[in-house]
């Protein structure tokens, strides 16, 4: 059986191929970006910005409650409400690529070390 498309979480990942001198500032201002949607958006869950070791890449990785919270704010990156365009241009991205999943399997380890298996759907 499988669980409703809006009850899955729903994970964006943003990856950035840059120059490496530009991965610490990049890097920052991801930072502060990913701050503002957690307060502005409902519907956030998390989010982890990485950086490669050779830092030429950096991936923001936002999870949300659902498809629709998630494209919400990614409405605002295009309306320029969070400067999203702007930053990328600061930054001299190379390239951009933008990806959409649910989150269908989930695996964490709880505070006393157990392992908590989530099938979702």
């Amino acid at each position: 059986m499988h669980a409703p498309e809006k009850n899955r979480s729903f994970t964006q990942l943003i990856e950035f191929e840059i120059e490496p001198r530009q991965q610490a500032a990049l890097v920052s201002a991801l930072s502060a970006h990913t701050e503002r949607l957690a307060q502005g958006y409902p519907g956030f869950l998390s989010a982890n910005i990485q950086a490669s070791d050779d830092g030429r890449r950096v991936l923001n990785y936002l999870q949300w409650q659902s498809r629709e919270a998630g494209e919400a704010a990614f409405q605002s990156f295009e309306s320029g409400e969070q400067d999203f365009w702007q930053l990328i241009r600061a930054h001299r991205a190379k390239t951009v690529t933008f990806g959409s999943f649910q989150v269908l399997h989930s695996l964490a380890l709880s505070h006393d070390n157990a392992l908590h298996c989530t099938l979702i759907g």
